[in-house]
């Protein structure tokens, strides 16, 4: 429509105006009409209720006038006005009573908004029909979209009735939850109920083209809520499957809701198995439980109970207990055996907003020290390869007075999967006063020796326990219990000499209290020594003194500027101390010991406290000096970005120290082995070399002895290498040889390790329950181009982790290689949806290779496959893994696996 229009045009709209505004009055209805003008297109938009639509047409101007035919009165169940609108034209038919609206057409009735290239609506019937249209190319456009209540639903045809707010959808496409639904016919009786035939629902993304789905008949579908459907069939690539059900139920929620856990199936050397089946209980917002079991053909059974639970801004935390019944072989069988293994973990962290002054946290791994050698039904290569478990639970209190007060409770233990020996404190108590300056100044900075005196109070008192797996919690173990208390108070001070020494000077005082001292004698019948439990309070105090002196010296050498090494710089930090630790005598008391070879008595000492919780005091006096020196050497070298101004540092030898003490009170050997340690950059912040060793100064005898004779004196070199380790660890990826353009990208974050585990991925990564080899996240996520559909990578993502170490031992001429490994993992993906990884290492004493694993992965858009695989050791296995992604059809997959054989011992 032109912007020019003709005086004639302008007289007719202006009747046409005045009719519409006469015909308003008299139906007492307000009526508007925009004509909008565009290019190419007449955008009219009315908001007059449907009832009261004018029913004829004038044949000349295409517009609305009063028809001049009394109409019968009909009762309308519409209750809100009608919006229409339509970009290339709308059309009433008097005859047909009905309006035409073609191309980006739409209709709102309150809630409900269609949208459709082609909507038409029935004055009679109070019906609207909405379809798409075809282009220039025959191709189906503007498909209608039915909007209500915040759903949305995609057909290629609505029939909708105003009065009694039903419709008919073909070929409607919507959401749910986690579903994409395609319905042949649906029948909507109101917002809430929908009534569908011929159903396919997936949680593919492409619901026209799925790479599986659920076929039914018929369903009902109540939005947020179920789908309940009748004969139901699984289809992949659209062949069905003999997975059916008579009728099915899925939840829709996406809230999360008690229900069955289907187990899976299978067969190991129990039998055939039903493992992980159970319920999941939905607790409430803040807490749930999940109680599984399995149960093999031999006889073997095992639970699992499973809880999380979190409370925003106060805490989070989940529990774990697992307890497997296992029978090996047959009763009756000379090679039947059986045992119970169990493990306990829980975590606890507390917001630190929740409560500034005090926390509480827990981390607790314990259970049978053989647990995850023997356990069936968990693939934990991180805690099997490691030999400890430990559990700490703390609470703390800081008390904010003046001086400040700091309270703990702690309750730890620490278990040795090989020996089998567990160490625990119940509980551990530890106060302190924080540090006071009796003699600082009440403004300014402290100064000089005086100002800077302080003193602290420390009190640890512990109830620990040393005991076996077998005893563990049993009354042997409580009744073996040592408890005890130690108080300490340390007096300091610090101040500098000629500007540049820093000089340090400490006491300490210390009191311990024990609650079981330990009596010896001497049993000449039985030629042994007895050892009486004395029960009761005693104490015993000691104390000691310490001072240092300490500098800090620079040297530098500058080159040229057109060098590429602009300048060098060695930093040196000496210090000497000194301490003297007196003898405390009278703790100690003596029994005689009879030889039963030439008869000959001596006194053996011994003190009361030997075997306490502390220990017994210094029985020897000692005065050392200590000798040590850092160094550090940097360099300042032209960097390569001819932009910088700056020249770029660089460590060459990073903390290279020296250490070593004399005894001054010693009698033979006052030179103790000088300890080297350091480190040296190969690739700045990616690789340092560290190593360590002890040199000695004395020699060895006949019998491998250090005599009081220096090595260099006996014929040999300055000092003996009696131990020494090197260890680096490296890793490397594509980034690292990419543009700086592609530094950001998303990493596949490693799994996090509980309990001892490598954060590097050396020992393998955990194959989880169901099979995922990343219990984090979905190593695909985020990888697909779904646009463009990239089946490749012209860039191969891949990274590697390298770890390496080496101990040698020489301390009575042994010289040998005690330790020498190398380990490796790494993971390479193919294509966005092909990840490859090995994780493995070479013992080169041994000449072996350590635990190996390869891991695959596929991503099948709605489905995830794996498979790992230990191709050989003790631990040989294989795990094969198919699964929808979905979590509310978790339960549909398929799981084959190679367990390791486990020797389970009698109980």
């Amino acid at each position: 429509m032109q912007t020019n229009i003709p005086n004639i045009l302008f007289c007719c709209i202006f009747l046409l105006f005045s009719s519409a505004f006469l015909q308003a009055q008299e139906l007492q209805q307000n009526q508007s009409i925009r004509i909008e003008a565009k290019k190419d297109s007449l955008v009219m938009v009315s908001t007059l209720p449907l009832a009261q639509l004018v029913r004829t047409q004038d044949s000349i101007l295409g517009l609305f006038e009063r028809d001049t035919l009394k109409q019968p009165r009909q009762n309308r169940m519409i209750t809100d006005v009608v919006k229409y609108k339509a970009t290339d034209y709308m059309r009433l038919s008097n005859r047909k009573k009905k309006m035409y609206l073609y191309n980006e057409a739409q209709v709102i009735y309150q809630d409900m908004t269609i949208d459709a290239g082609y909507i038409i609506i029935d004055n009679e019937r109070n019906e609207v029909y909405a379809y798409g249209i075809t282009d220039s190319t025959g191709a189906y456009i503007q498909t209608p979209v039915f909007t209500q209540g915040g759903k949305t639903v995609e057909p290629d045809s609505i029939r909708f009735n105003f009065d009694s707010e039903r419709a008919l959808v073909y070929n409607s496409r919507t959401q749910e939850a986690s579903f994409n639904v395609k319905g042949q016919v649906t029948k909507r009786e109101n917002d809430s109920v929908y009534f569908m035939k011929n159903v396919r629902f997936t949680t593919s993304e492409d619901v026209d083209d799925p790479d599986y789905y659920f076929y039914a008949r018929k369903i009902k579908f109540v939005p947020d809520k179920k789908i309940v459907s009748g004969l139901v069939n699984m289809y992949i690539a659209d062949i069905p499957t003999p997975l059916g059900l008579p009728f099915g139920y899925f939840p829709l929620t996406e809230e999360r809701t008690s229900g069955f856990i289907i187990p899976s199936f299978g067969d190991s050397q129990q039998g055939y198995f039903l493992q992980n089946g159970g319920y999941y209980f939905a607790l409430s917002d803040y807490a749930d439980l999940l109680a599984v079991g399995d149960y093999y053909t031999n006889g073997s059974y095992a639970m699992r109970l499973e809880s999380s639970y979190t409370k925003r801004y106060k805490f989070r935390g989940n529990f774990s207990f697992r307890y497997e019944r296992q029978y090996n072989s047959e009763r009756g069988f000379p090679d039947f055996s059986e045992s119970s293994v169990y493990n306990i973990r829980w975590s606890h962290s507390q917001d630190a907003k929740a409560s500034p002054s005090s926390r509480f946290s827990a981390s607790v791994n314990l259970g049978s020290s053989n647990y995850y050698q023997q356990s069936v039904n968990q693939s934990n290569t991180a805690n099997f390869l490691n030999n400890t478990l430990s559990s700490s639970v703390s609470y703390s209190k800081t008390f904010e007075s003046t001086p400040g007060v700091n309270f703990s409770l702690t309750a730890t233990h620490s278990q040795n999967t090989n020996t089998g020996e567990i160490n625990m404190t119940l509980p551990t108590l530890q106060a302190s006063v924080d540090r006071i300056y009796p003699f600082a100044p009440k403004g300014g900075s402290k100064k000089g020796i005086i100002q800077n005196i302080n003193l602290q109070y420390n009190l640890r008192a512990e109830n620990r326990f040393n005991t076996t797996d077998s005893l563990f919690f049993q009354p042997e173990m409580f009744a073996d219990a040592v408890m005890g208390a130690q108080h300490s108070i340390p007096l300091a001070t610090n101040f500098k000499i000629l500007k540049y020494f820093s000089v340090s000077a400490s006491t300490n005082f210390e009191e311990n209290w024990v609650f079981k001292t330990f009596e010896r004698s001497f049993d000449q019948a039985s030629n042994a020594v007895v050892i009486d439990t004395i029960n009761g309070f005693d104490s015993y105090r000691t104390y000691n003194f310490n001072a240092s002196i300490g500098t800090t010296l620079y040297g530098r050498k500058d080159f040229s500027k057109d060098s590429k090494i602009q300048a060098i710089r060695h930093v040196m930090r000496p210090s000497i101390s000194y301490g003297i630790n007196p003898a405390f005598d009278q703790y100690y008391d003596t029994y005689e010991r009879t030889s039963l070879t030439d008869g000959l008595t001596e006194l053996v000492e011994y003190s009361r406290f030997t075997g306490s919780l502390y220990g017994a005091p210094n029985q020897n006096y000692s005065s050392s000096i200590g000798l040590s020196i850092s160094n550090t050497l940097e360099a300042k070298v032209r960097d390569k970005d001819s932009t910088a101004t700056e020249p770029k540092k660089i460590k060459l030898l990073n903390n290279f120290s020296l250490s070593t003490s004399y005894n001054l009170a010693a009698d033979s050997l006052k030179l103790a082995p000088i300890s080297v340690r350091g480190g040296i950059p190969i690739v700045q912040n990616k690789l340092d070399i560290n190593f360590t060793g002890n040199l000695d100064p004395y020699a060895l005898n006949n019998r491998n002895q250090r005599i009081d004779k220096l090595n260099i004196a006996n014929g040999g070199s300055l000092f003996r290498l009696t131990n020494a380790n090197v260890s680096f660890g490296y890793s490397f990826s594509s980034k690292d040889f990419s543009d700086k353009d592609d530094e950001n990208e998303d990493e596949i974050d490693n799994e996090s390790k509980r309990n001892g585990g490598r954060p590097d991925d050396l020992f393998g990564k955990n194959t989880d329950l169901d099979g995922n080899l990343y219990e984090d996240e979905d190593p695909f996520e985020g990888k697909e181009d779904n646009e463009n559909k990239k089946w490749y990578n012209y860039k191969i993502p891949w990274d590697i982790r390298l770890s390496y170490t080496m101990t040698y031992s020489n301390q009575q001429r042994q010289s040998e290689i005690t330790s020498h490994s190398i380990m490796f993992s790494g993971d390479v993906e193919l294509s966005p949806k092909w990840a490859v990884g090995a994780s493995s290492g070479f013992d080169l004493r041994e000449r072996g290779f350590t635990y190996t694993q390869l891991r695959f992965q596929r991503d099948l858009d709605s489905w995830r496959m794996s498979f790992s695989w230990v191709p050989f050791s003790a631990r040989r296995s294989w795990n094969f893994f198919i699964g929808i992604k979905a979590s509310m059809l978790s339960d549909i997959k398929y799981e084959a696996r190679r367990q390791p054989t486990r020797a389970i011992g009698r109980n």
